[in-house]
């Protein structure tokens, strides 16, 4: 979630997460593994002020997803 209140809209958003697998299929429009430990979020595209993103995966244990990047 983008919790800015106006004008600081935040684009190619990277995460860390590691070996990321999901039993779900996850829009990669929305969530998408890149590379080891590299997901990016909403295709790189913008995530404006006050806007949030959600998805749901399936596997075992919990992944621990932490930002790496951000284009403010």
């Amino acid at each position: 979630m983008n919790v800015c209140t106006k004008g600081c809209d935040i684009s190619n958003i990277h995460l860390n997460c590691g070996w990321f697998s999901s039993a779900r299929l996850i829009n990669p429009r929305v969530f998408k593994r890149v590379g080891y430990n590299d997901c990016i979020l909403n295709n790189g595209g913008a995530l404006i002020n006050g806007d949030s993103i959600s998805f749901q995966y399936a596997n075992t244990f919990k992944y621990p997803l932490t930002v790496s990047s951000v284009n403010c």
